[in-house]
């Protein structure tokens, strides 16, 4: 048996969560079983269905449904081991998982609104239909965590990976860049705050005089993910929230309301549920300054400032971003950002790039700084930064010394691809696993995996 690319992943195909919801909540008609491992099952329209999705999506090399039929078999025995050897997935972090994919398609839909007209769904009836699904995907993820968890990658396994690739294989891959930024935010005058934390402390009174917080939460809030919870924010563990408000927090007695705690995030009323352990349980309603009503003025004479003495060589670009940018995910890495499907610093310069900085270092050479531009954070909050245009890579053909953490990347998981085919060819002698004849011509079980 062969593990091909397209079926190693958390659930071996990863549909998109908008995608997989659909296919969940369809109730599919249960045509027929084509194979079952042990007290799980796989419906034929269920290869059929992703079959489809390939053919549709455009996309090279699609597999074929002995292939696919292969991942969701795989997938299922994962569980069946998961179950044997009490792997198990708490319902709490399957909670805490559902609600942030559905804040996510909150944020993709619009509104929960709108969720409901396209699914034809109540949120509560949807939720229902996607936990169990949920839960799969989730073992599944654990139990090949387990499997893959110790799996490494030597410089040397990646130079004998790469050499392995037959010269007119190698992929063509497109310019890219290496830019940097440095960003500071706009914060609200000495008025908005007072304004803030004026209403904060109203909400406080009205529920000291018998209001419910979590129908106040529910009205007010603008953390829109736990303000639909009643503000809950679940169990959290220490050191998992910011600074001011774990602190905050952690003084309070279970059932008592804080002062009005300004973070990053905005002004919070906090109310303390439990401490279990080094998890504590609060809820809270956070109130969010005006971001299109900030003034950018303060900001940007800072930034302006820095852009001297980086142009001066006063300060390097990385020890300023370390020292003055307030954009935490890049901070620590000296201000650089990373391409999210490589983990690298090096990204595609194309139209898939975020178009106002696609624009931007379409007027930039390389080497200089910008001036400072006004810049949306991804949570919303209005803010100004200045760009570092530090390298261009013109396009090329896949090569050891330019596209080493590729590459190795993608023996890592053929690596772990291995080791998955491993241990399958073990641990499928320890269910009971059951193939309806028209797919027995796909050899699952046999150590290969044929096409149709």
């Amino acid at each position: 048996m062969k593990l091909n690319r397209w079926i190693f992943g958390g659930v071996m195909l990863m549909l998109s969560w908008a995608t997989f919801a659909q296919e969940a909540s369809k109730g599919t008609l249960l045509d027929k079983i084509i194979v079952k491992v042990d007290n799980h099952y796989i419906l034929k329209s269920e290869v059929e269905q992703q079959y489809q999705q390939y053919l549709s999506s455009g996309q090279g090399n699609t597999p074929t449904r002995c292939q696919l039929l292969e991942g969701l078999v795989i997938n299922k025995l994962m569980l069946a081991k998961a179950e044997i050897d009490s792997v198990i997935v708490e319902d709490k972090r399957v909670e805490m998982e559902l609600n942030s994919r559905m804040d996510q398609m909150e944020t993709q839909y619009g509104s929960s609104k709108n969720i409901v007209e396209a699914f034809g769904k109540s949120i509560v009836n949807l939720k229902e239909d996607l936990r169990t699904s949920l839960k799969e995907q989730l073992t599944g993820r654990k139990m090949q965590d387990k499997i893959t968890g110790d799996v490494k990658i030597t410089p040397k396994e990646v130079a004998a990976f790469f050499a392995a690739i037959p010269t007119d294989s190698l992929p063509y891959l497109p310019s890219e860049v290496e830019v940097g930024h440095i960003v500071r935010l706009a914060q609200p005058n000495k008025n908005q705050k007072d304004e803030l934390i004026a209403k904060l402390l109203d909400y406080r009174k009205r529920v000291d005089k018998g209001e419910s917080f979590e129908e106040l939460a529910k009205l007010y809030s603008e953390d829109l993910g736990s303000g639909k919870r009643g503000g809950d924010l679940g169990f959290s563990k220490r050191g998992q929230m910011v600074a001011p408000f774990e602190a905050a927090a952690l003084k309070l007695k279970p059932g008592v309301m804080s002062d009005v705690v300004e973070s990053e995030f905005g002004f919070h009323l906090i109310q303390l549920l439990e401490i279990r352990g080094q998890e504590y349980h609060a809820r809270h309603i956070l109130l969010r300054p005006d971001y299109q009503k900030l003034d950018l003025t303060e900001p940007t004479k800072f930034l302006d400032s820095i852009r001297v003495l980086i142009q001066r060589d006063s300060i390097k670009f990385d020890r300023a971003a370390r020292d003055f940018s307030e954009d935490k995910p890049t901070q620590d890495a000296g201000g650089m950002l990373i391409d999210p499907g490589t983990r690298t610093t090096r990204m595609p310069f194309d139209s898939g790039m975020e178009p106002g900085l696609y624009f931007s270092l379409d007027s930039m050479k390389v080497g200089t700084i910008s001036t400072p531009i006004p810049y949306r954070t991804e949570d919303g909050r209005s803010a100004v930064r200045v760009l570092y245009f530090k390298a261009k890579h013109p396009p090329h053909f896949a090569n050891l010394k330019d596209d080493y953490q590729k590459i190795a990347a993608i023996a890592l998981t053929r690596k772990k691809n291995q080791a998955v085919e491993k241990w399958f060819m073990k641990a499928k002698d320890d269910v009971f696993i059951f193939i309806d004849d028209e797919f027995k011509d796909c050899k699952l079980l046999s150590g290969s995996v044929t096409g149709e």
